[in-house]
């Protein structure tokens, strides 16, 4: 299958090019930025790459809309959603062809830090999608067009947009999880330290189950 890799972008100058290098560096079929109104050299970065493989769109901010934006410019059979602070390892597409080409799934994370904390992070975010098929978007979600397309694809919300689109496609399939891994930058956790940050993502999640609006899960996030 051919694989487009999907990344919403606001304000990532220092990480955009790393990115995209290993999604073309793993074989992507092509790259698609789509960018929320970065006001640093995001752009520029991303111009200057000069690779015909990489597709610049600008979006309205919000991530599920920039998803949502690019994926419907995306031609791959199969799509791959990136986080701009992530990189896929090199052989990530040849992990997906192994697998059979699942309808949807992610991967292992390595989180870019030393710490038995990061490494049960790692090993709890492994086994909440292994055991109830609730991938975050941190994990690289591969999808298969056809699934993607039937679910409604994702949302156009700022917030939990991942785990919405994780709703809709584990009635479909459970998620396969490949080893990966993805390397993730620990930046929010390092900003926040890993207690409060862990401890923040279960309360939106908690709110979420209770019925919280993305936009009020928004305010709890940034407050």
């Amino acid at each position: 299958m051919k694989v487009s890799v999907v990344i919403p972008t606001w304000n990532e100058a220092g990480n955009i090019a790393d990115c995209i290098r290993s999604a073309l560096q793993c074989g992507a079929w092509e790259v698609i930025v789509s960018d929320g109104g970065s006001q640093d050299d995001t752009l520029a970065v991303v111009s200057s790459l000069q690779e015909s493989r990489v597709k610049l769109l600008r979006s309205d901010p919000g991530r599920g809309v920039q998803l949502r934006m690019g994926a419907s410019h995306a031609s791959g059979e199969m799509l791959l959603f990136l986080h701009a602070d992530n990189r896929l390892p090199s052989d990530a597409l040849e992990q997906i062809a192994g697998a059979g080409w699942p309808k949807w799934g992610g991967f292992w994370q390595r989180i870019d830090a030393k710490g038995i904390r990061f490494r049960l992070l790692e090993w709890g975010n492994a086994y909440r999608g292994r055991s109830r098929s609730n991938l975050f978007g941190d994990q690289a979600i591969f999808v298969q067009r056809g699934l993607y397309e039937a679910v409604g694809g994702f949302a156009p919300v700022s917030l939990m947009e991942d785990v919405m689109l994780s709703a809709e496609l584990r009635k479909h399939s459970p998620a396969t999880l490949l080893p990966g891994p993805v390397s993730v930058d620990a930046r929010r956790w390092k900003q926040r330290g890993v207690v409060l940050q862990t401890l923040l993502n279960w309360r939106i999640q908690r709110a979420f189950a209770m019925g919280a609006s993305p936009d009020e899960l928004r305010q709890i996030y940034d407050g």
